[in-house]
């Protein structure tokens, strides 16, 4: 028996650090994945330290784990939950997409240490190709919202990398700053439904400025999004991801604008096929 994963990287065009809060987020997934296959063997394990790791830690089966990924590591664009969820669905095969995002996040908490909420999962799992989604962590609901034609996101690597178990994830001022960002953020992914672009641009201009009170960015980081904000044909950029560095991400007037980068579109989630030879 032969499974292969297919998991998406994703954008989280709105709603930074609010997943574990009981938040909103609007993420998308992106035509950037990673690809793991697991062939079954007699017995034993073959494959990287850490994939078969993951492998042992959500109870897989003797098999050769192989991985092709697109999805660079350490700048934001949640490689590690990726892998986690690639893991599990060749583990379990077809599942309900929640249980799926449960498992993966158990195992990244317990073989990655990173103190994760759901967001990156849960985006990758529900999305839809040509929508973001609107996820309520309160309640861990997901509704499809079309993304119009004039959101064009691009992405800035910021050259500042680091992994989010050596990062304070969760760092914070005190918890009056923490429940206000998560408020505001909350509000502005209400607000981000129906904007225009224009109108987004400052949503996220207004989200960098409250991660950057939250305690979670950098000066050099700040720089370069101030930058970002202030180009001609920007609409608005903020840090995107956990923190401490990683991709910037860029809300542009047209795809002439920041021509060195590539304009990313909403694609499907992720998935696992089965093969018997």
């Amino acid at each position: 028996m032969q499974r292969r994963a297919s998991v998406p990287a994703r954008i989280n065009i709105i709603g930074e650090h609010t997943d574990y809060a009981g938040g909103k987020a609007m993420p998308f997934a992106l035509d950037v994945r990673m690809v793991l296959q697991a062939t079954a063997l007699d017995e034993g394990y073959e494959g990287g330290a850490t994939v078969v790791a993951l492998w042992k830690s959500a109870g897989g089966w003797p098999a050769r784990l192989e991985m092709e990924s697109e999805i660079p590591i350490g700048v934001g664009m949640s490689s590690s939950a990726a892998l986690c969820l690639a893991v599990v669905l060749c583990v379990n095969g077809k599942m309900k997409p929640f249980d799926a995002c449960l498992e993966a996040q158990r195992i990244e908490h317990e073989v990655l240490n990173t103190p994760c909420g759901l967001l990156d999962q849960m985006a990758m799992m529900f999305a839809k190709e040509g929508h973001a989604s609107i996820i309520d962590f309160s309640n861990n609901t997901v509704d499809s919202y079309a993304i119009p034609t004039e959101w064009m996101f691009k992405l800035v690597d910021s050259g500042i990398h680091r992994t989010l178990s050596d990062a304070s994830y969760r760092s914070s001022k005190d918890e009056s700053i923490v429940s206000a960002h998560v408020a505001s953020e909350n509000k502005r992914v209400e607000s981000a439904v129906g904007a225009t672009a224009q109108e987004l641009g400052e949503l996220l201009n207004q989200s960098h400025a409250s991660l950057i009170r939250r305690g979670v960015s950098l000066p050099e980081m700040d720089a370069q999004v101030a930058a970002l904000q202030q180009t001609d044909g920007v609409y608005g950029a903020r840090m995107m991801g956990g923190g401490f560095g990683g991709m910037i991400l860029v809300l542009v007037a047209s795809e002439e604008i920041l021509p060195n980068q590539r304009l990313y579109r909403p694609s499907q989630g992720g998935f696992v096929e089965e093969f018997f030879e």
